[in-house]
């Protein structure tokens, strides 16, 4: 191709982060982030400027030659250039109306009435409230299991539906799929073109999730008061329904787990207008406990992050601390508790001397979670060796 004839490009955004601007494609979710001048080079090219007079252009507007080679290079590379593909066709993006409808005035005035009715309640009647104590909802340890744990996929896929449609209702194609972590099912949404919004639009679609925990909390509570028995009681749906709120509770107190890529951590990353967050902090981090134990060999080059993410994470480290924390705070005050009473009922029934229902329900149950850990620990190992293998 020569230097004056024009390159063609595929549709690309163009949204200013600070000093740089994140460009991409929101048909492949390809995105680079370019320093303003190079941004302003590419969006001339794009606008149908050849790359001969786009580099006349870039010298006399920012007083340095540029290697135009190089730029187209890297602009393959990101899928940018079309070098002979056709046009990429924008499909119409399904539900974008029903994204409208989930976050439109009037559902979010019937979701903070759902919240304070629930709060309210729960103020006067602990029991409304999800605890440990209240997991176990029958005496039945494969009951309560098999609940819980066909129970919560519905929970889980409304918290990744509610993360979909809040991408759609920006018309990006937001995609919610099904898929496993070892043999657990797990639902995924691929909030693909999010980076060609402005930065002030990404807030909802990062915490539309923990808005849905939030609603599905408060209606697990009005539907276990509303379903009280007599006597005032919690019914056997009410007790399901607190028992299967914990796990809510657990799903959002998890987000603060700020070590991990979790909802809060992208809405920290996007108000700090960080581009890799996460590493920066964990690595400077690092560096500081190297540095401390006398182990300069074991720091690790931090050049390969921008200043302003380094700037960043020094501020983020000590929330990083705060994610561990929280992880620690889940396990003794969340997981042990429902742990020790499960050891309690599966060895009550175990050792009661009788064969009955009992003693084969925990039999069973025992088995399931024993099978488990070993099928997922055996996962673990043959991964780790096929990981050796292709390295």
């Amino acid at each position: 191709m020569s230097g004056d004839t024009p390159v063609l490009f595929h549709d690309l955004s163009f949204v200013p982060e600070g000093d740089e601007t994140v460009v991409g494609r929101l048909d492949t979710g390809s995105y680079a982030v370019l320093p303003a001048d190079g941004a302003a080079l590419l969006g001339q090219m794009a606008g149908g400027m050849s790359p001969e007079t786009a580099a006349r252009w870039y010298e006399s507007e920012f007083g340095e030659p540029i290697d135009m080679e190089d730029f187209l290079e890297t602009l393959r590379e990101l899928g940018f250039v079309r070098d002979g593909e056709p046009v990429a066709v924008a499909l119409p993006v399904r539900f974008q109306r029903l994204g409208a409808a989930a976050f439109s005035p009037l559902a979010w005035v019937l979701y903070l009435a759902i919240t304070v009715a629930w709060l309210m309640l729960g103020a006067r009647h602990d029991d409304l409230l999800p605890d440990p104590s209240q997991f176990f909802f029958v005496q039945s340890a494969l009951v309560v299991q098999l609940v819980i744990t066909f129970g919560q996929l519905p929970l889980i896929f409304l918290h990744e539906g509610f993360h979909t449609l809040s991408g759609r209702r920006l018309g990006l194609p937001s995609k919610l799929g099904m898929s496993n972590r070892f043999m657990y099912v797990v639902f995924e949404t691929r909030m693909n073109g999010l980076f060609s919004v402005a930065r002030g639009k990404r807030y909802l679609p990062f915490l539309s999730g923990m808005l849905a925990d939030v609603v599905v909390l408060g209606l697990l509570g009005l539907l276990a008061h509303t379903t009280r028995d007599a006597s005032g009681a919690l019914s056997l749906t009410g007790r399901v329904a607190i028992a299967l709120g914990f796990t809510v509770v657990m799903r959002l107190v998890w987000q603060f787990q700020l070590y991990l890529r979790t909802d809060l951590y992208y809405v920290f990353a996007t108000a700090l207008r960080c581009h890799d967050l996460h590493d920066a902090s964990v690595t400077l981090l690092r560096n500081r406990m190297w540095r401390a134990l006398g182990r300069p060999e074991r720091v690790v080059d931090e050049g390969q992050w921008t200043e302003h993410d380094r700037r960043a994470g020094r501020w983020y480290g000590p929330f990083v601390v705060l994610g561990i924390a929280v992880m620690l705070s889940l396990a003794v005050f969340g997981s042990l508790p429902i742990v020790l009473q499960y050891v309690e009922i599966v060895g009550r029934n175990l050792t009661s001397g009788r064969l009955d229902l009992y003693f084969w329900d925990a039999v069973v149950s025992l088995v399931i979670n024993v099978g488990q850990l070993v099928l997922v620990a055996h996962l673990a190992r043959r991964k780790r060796r096929i990981g050796r293998e292709v390295s």
